[in-house]
């Protein structure tokens, strides 16, 4: 699609939302008022006045943190961006509540810190976007994430388009907000703006109305984006959240004291994003392999309550059994090993700031998939499939791009035991990681196939 058609559709996207209030869908009742994002960055570093090296990081505050510079050496970034690689004439959307006043400013001084051509965001307002409050909570933590989810995706695709999609009502824990993000996706989908869509945003399936009973239907009428989505060859990401083989109850103040899962990260028309925790120089090289992130938060992963096992799972159904598994594949999320983000939204505390979370991982995916669109000429669509087949050769083929995590560290969290990441699928990095040099050669053609 030209850059002016896009541009179009974007400014009709923001007038529809104007008009109809931003959701073509009656939101199904809360079930709670409790507004804070289901999965929201975790930083431990904040206001800082410039980025320090790993090694600083490590003697301040005991832990690692990286550099953009850094994750594309860990990635195998480098030599795609040498044969023109970046996402070039791709588009990502992100789909965050209530956005962030002060991102494009943001994502130009990440960019002219690390050395990065910046990149115009397109924003359009889904809904009456209430002003930007820095005195809200739910906002800024949204504002942060908006922060992490546009950086993140421009450090991998730096040559990629980003559509932020700002919606007016907060996603919480069950549908609160999730009818807004639908219709929005829904709408860009059918106007042809975007190739990838990356969501960090999930609520446990267990608080969603009806589930108790057994009925998912509050689920199930949510998922009408995902199929338009599958239908036009665009790819869906999501985090699997940062509760490890659990994940938060309705009121947003604990976790379930059983293992749970959540959604959209469950849904088999999403590729479920987990998170790793990057052991790197201060070049990026890698001083041992990847573990599980399991620090200030854990990698979600394990097996969905609502969705049986798609046929993409069926060379794994010896681990996800009868049910949907989660995750499908990992990218870095942990704390100890965060992104550095740079963010001007609360006045009190601008500058640089250390972020981790699945909701970094998801991000730096869809970079990835925008990479992988560009290298393949078209759109590499719903991925599962082809990531499962490519997963299924890895043992014996290298090409594949496929890295496993299997150093035995583990998602257990809150108290609930979760899965150990061991030689081959496991539900707590799923397939493994990426080297994006040999990994997107293989997607672009394994989708050529599925």
């Amino acid at each position: 699609m030209t850059a002016t058609a896009g541009a179009v559709a974007l400014a009709a996207a923001a007038a529809l939302a104007a008009q109809t209030g931003g959701s073509a869908v009656a939101a199904p009742a809360a079930t709670h008022t409790t507004a804070v994002p289901a999965i929201a960055g975790h930083g431990l570093v904040r206001a800082v006045p410039t980025p320090l090296s790993t090694e600083q990081c490590q003697a301040k505050w005991k832990i690692a943190c990286y550099s953009p510079l850094q994750y594309r050496q860990a990635y195998g970034l480098n030599s795609l961006y040498k044969k023109g690689v970046t996402g070039k004439g791709r588009t990502i959307v992100i789909v965050d509540s209530f956005g962030s006043p002060t991102v494009q400013h943001d994502l130009d001084v990440y960019s002219k810190q690390f050395g990065l051509p910046s990149t115009k965001v397109q924003v359009v307002k889904w809904g009456k976007v209430p002003p930007f409050d820095p005195n809200n909570s739910d906002m800024t933590g949204w504002a942060g994430e908006t922060a992490l989810d546009v950086e993140m995706a421009h450090a991998v695709a730096p040559g990629a388009k980003i559509v932020l999609v700002e919606t007016a009502v907060a996603e919480t824990e069950g549908v609160t907000g999730l009818p807004e993000m639908m219709s929005a996706e829904k709408y860009l989908i059918d106007h042809g703006i975007g190739d990838v869509i990356t969501q960090s945003f999930g609520a446990t399936e267990n608080t969603f109305p009806g589930f108790d009973k057994g009925d998912f239907s509050s689920i199930e009428k949510l998922r009408y984006a995902f199929k338009d989505a599958a239908k036009h060859n665009v790819t869906v990401l999501g985090s699997s959240g940062d509760g490890g083989a659990t994940d938060s109850t309705a009121d947003g103040k604990g976790y379930y004291k059983y293992r749970v899962n959540s959604w959209p990260s469950s849904d088999p028309l999403v590729t479920s994003i987990g998170g790793t925790q990057l052991h790197l120089d201060d070049k990026g090289n890698r001083v041992k392999p990847e573990s599980v992130y399991n620090d200030n938060g854990a990698g979600g992963g394990g097996q969905s309550h609502v969705f049986t096992r798609p046929a993409f799972q069926n060379g794994v159904r010896s681990v996800v059994g009868a049910r949907r598994g989660t995750p499908d594949v990992s990218m870095a999320a942990a704390v100890n090993g965060g992104a550095w983000v740079y963010s001007s939204y609360d006045p009190k505390a601008t500058g640089w700031g250390v972020s981790g979370g699945t909701s970094e991982a998801s991000p730096l995916f869809s970079g990835v998939i925008a990479l992988a669109d560009q290298y393949a000429g078209h759109r590499v669509g719903d991925i599962n499939a082809a990531l499962y087949a490519l997963n299924a050769k890895s043992a014996k083929n290298p090409y594949t791009g496929i890295v496993d995590v299997k150093d035995g560290t583990n998602n257990s969290y809150a108290g609930v035991t979760g899965y150990t990441a061991v030689r081959g699928y496991d539900m707590a990095t799923g397939v493994g990681t990426v080297d994006a040099a040999r990994f997107v050669p293989a997607l672009a053609a394994a989708s050529r196939h599925h």
